[in-house]
């Protein structure tokens, strides 16, 4: 069987890309009274919020980096393995909180932003923008998922169905022989593809949000902000993380494939602090283009989330064969 394409590293560089130039060109647009009220409210201590920011940096990297590595060590805690419950149990808590995290956080995030009185009325507050993509991030979303699973399952087609006949043949030759090991390869390789596509679609959602949460902290000078953001993120990471490594685990990549996804959902968020800190002169949170560009970016992700949440995640374990059959 043909592993899915390596085009997810590509596209989180070309996220990454178009998000810096749009961020640099959205500075100089920055509305005066929306300054004023950033700064009056007395936690601004560009030394201290570094000093968080630092802290922020390696505390969220070991969270992740342990969230979403603690199911890949399923072979040294069995309890952990996909068939057990214990599994079952971390993984549905963790799609809850990529479900909370697209409704509770992402989601009025993006409500803030596209609403807020840096930008002008027309047509920002007279049409909900801000469903509207999320709608439309779930739709795209449930294409891919689509269009993902039919093209892999026609570059496996033959390699299917050689495997599926020989299968056959044997079972006939156990059957004779008095043994009987039936398998279904074909209900096997179709939910293996399907655990890859919806690893490497969760992915890139969660990458894209973690990249815009990570820029805003890096840029804000605001300690109260960073300080109380710190533990929430690490829990954040954590348990998002162990949702991925669950999915990444029952896709069943090889070493190289594995290292590469744990790479990038670990050091998304870091990554989103430096490139926020390096652009602190130039970046303004109440720059209108920057809200813009936040603003549908949370939008986009909160749909995808959801969606990944509820249908790839709660649905698939909840209405499949085996919580079906307690």
């Amino acid at each position: 069987m043909k592993s899915l394409p390596k085009s997810l590293p590509n596209a989180v560089v070309f996220v990454l890309f178009i998000i810096v130039i749009v961020i640099l060109s959205s500075a100089p647009t920055t509305l005066a009274q929306c300054e004023k009220e950033i700064f009056s409210n007395g936690c601004h201590d560009k030394r201290e919020s570094m000093k968080l920011k630092v802290i922020a940096f390696v505390a969220i990297l070991v969270s992740s980096v342990i969230g979403v590595s603690l199911p890949l060590f399923s072979r040294y805690m069995p309890s952990l393995a996909p068939d057990r419950n214990l599994f079952t149990v971390v993984k549905a808590f963790s799609s809850g909180v990529i479900l909370a995290t697209g409704y509770m956080h992402v989601l009025p995030d993006s409500f803030n932003d596209l609403m807020s009185d840096c930008l002008p009325r027309n047509p920002w507050k007279k049409f909900p923008f801000t469903t509207f993509v999320a709608m439309l991030s779930a739709l795209f979303t449930l294409m891919v998922d689509s269009f993902a699973m039919s093209l892999y399952k026609k570059r496996s087609g033959p390699a299917n169905n050689g495997a599926t006949q020989e299968d056959g043949n044997r079972t006939i030759e156990n059957l004779e022989h008095g043994h009987g090991h039936a398998l279904d390869l074909n209900y096997t390789s179709s939910q293996l593809l399907r655990h890859r596509v919806i690893a490497q679609v969760l992915e890139l959602g969660i990458v894209v949000h973690s990249v815009v949460i990570g820029l805003a902290m890096g840029a804000s000078d605001n300690r109260c902000t960073i300080r109380s953001l710190i533990a929430a993120l690490c829990f954040h990471q954590m348990f998002e993380g162990m949702g991925l490594g669950g999915c990444i685990l029952q896709a069943e990549y090889k070493f190289r494939m594995k290292a590469i996804m744990v790479f990038f959902f670990s050091v998304t968020t870091p990554l989103g602090i430096v490139l926020g800190v390096g652009l602190t002169k130039v970046y303004s949170q109440t720059s209108p283009t920057a809200l813009i560009v936040v603003g549908l970016l949370n939008a986009s992700s909160a749909g995808l989330l959801n969606y990944m949440a509820l249908v790839d995640l709660l649905a698939a374990d909840f209405l499949g064969p085996k919580l079906q059959k307690i």
